[in-house]
């Protein structure tokens, strides 16, 4: 291990084998620097997510070069009267945290209690990242008030990078082949143990460092705006056409009753491969959801059946556990649905259909 290594984290692998990323002492205080100057001044930081994560880790990083003393909740399930309790003890003027979507949505559920609406009014801002969020769930909290910045980023960039779209510190965005690279004094040293993926992931181009992150996305050639589309390793071939299951479940998450849902890809002897949504419970009409696909990616995109499940395994981070799901979902009776019967209902002529 390089001496300069400060700390290493290991990814979620919520889609593959995990990754041990080193990160060295300057990375991490740039990444604490730039946050600090994009937010409006440094302040106290309540830390709700665990240390093993690098968001956990920045808190941490951010108070110390604050010099301010952050506020631990205990480990464990996340509830809002004790994110409450602890909340109404911050003494600074400047307050932050740094939560994943699923923690937001449970905060914003009892916000009927006005103690709990107050103390999150008084966040100077509410970081929120680690996944995507929904729209729905940063409509919500417009509408209450509370000051929510979504962040991208990862433990190969020490944290979030890009702020509501837009690029903090020295940051660097490109656009290689459909995929998202990012340059700047944040970057990792690379993975512990594994030289190859290094070398794969983190490349030296004329004397400037950039590490390719496996995301769909563009940058608004105007304002610089990043808006990221998804994974490029989540993408199948579904009757010769390439389609991103996360544009998929985008849509379908847009949906009344459909929140929560996931989507993974399936086998299918007629296109090969088909999107298929998995809900935790519910009722909703699928054809609806079927049909929004099919308005903004086409019909390659659309997905072929729903499959409705107790509830939707997750990491401790949050995530869903898409490969639990592709484990089980995908192998229990309720995908018997008759693929024929589905493509004559929605009109699903044949592969490759453009139109």
């Amino acid at each position: 291990m390089p001496k300069r290594v400060a700390v290493v984290i290991e990814t979620s692998g919520s889609t593959g084998t995990p990754k041990r990323v080193m990160l060295a002492t300057n990375a991490l205080l740039a990444g604490a620097a730039a946050s600090t100057v994009a937010l409006g001044g440094a302040g106290q930081w309540l830390l709700a997510l665990p240390l093993h994560y690098i968001a956990g880790v920045q808190v941490l990083v951010r108070s110390i070069a604050a010099e301010t003393t952050p506020l631990m909740l205990p480990s464990g399930h996340f509830d809002p009267q004790d994110f409450l309790r602890l909340a109404e003890t911050m003494t600074e003027s400047l307050r932050y945290t740094a939560l994943v979507p699923v923690q937001l949505a449970r905060l914003l559920d009892a916000a009927d209690d006005p103690a709990l609406l107050s103390v999150l009014r008084r966040f100077t801002a509410i970081l929120v990242g680690g996944q995507a969020i929904r729209p729905d769930l940063i409509a919500r909290a417009a509408e209450l008030d509370v000051r929510v910045v979504r962040t991208y980023g990862s433990s190969e960039t020490a944290g979030g990078c890009i702020y509501n779209g837009v690029p903090i510190g020295d940051t660097l965005v490109r656009v290689v082949d459909g995929q998202l690279e990012l340059s700047g004094a944040v970057l990792a040293e690379g993975y512990l143990g594994d030289a190859a993926l290094t070398a794969e992931r983190f490349i030296l181009e004329h004397g400037v460092r950039w590490y390719r992150t496996g995301d769909l996305g563009e940058v608004d050639p105007v304002d610089g705006r990043v808006t990221v589309l998804g994974r490029a390793d989540n993408v199948i071939i579904s009757g010769g056409e390439k389609v991103s299951l996360d544009a998929v479940e985008g849509i379908v998450r847009s949906c009344p009753g459909f929140e929560q849902a996931v989507v993974i890809g399936a086998d299918d002897d007629e296109w090969g491969q088909v999107p298929v949504v998995v809900v935790g419970g519910g009722t909703a009409d699928f054809s609806a959801v079927a049909a929004a696909v099919v308005a903004v990616l086409g019909r390659a995109a659309r997905p072929a059946r729903v499959v409705r499940v107790e509830a939707i395994p997750l990491l401790a981070s949050g995530k869903p556990d898409r490969r639990a799901l592709a484990g089980t979902a995908l192998g229990s009776a309720a995908l018997a649905t008759n693929m024929g019967a589905w493509h004559k209902e929605l009109g699903r002529s044949g592969p490759n259909n453009n139109d």
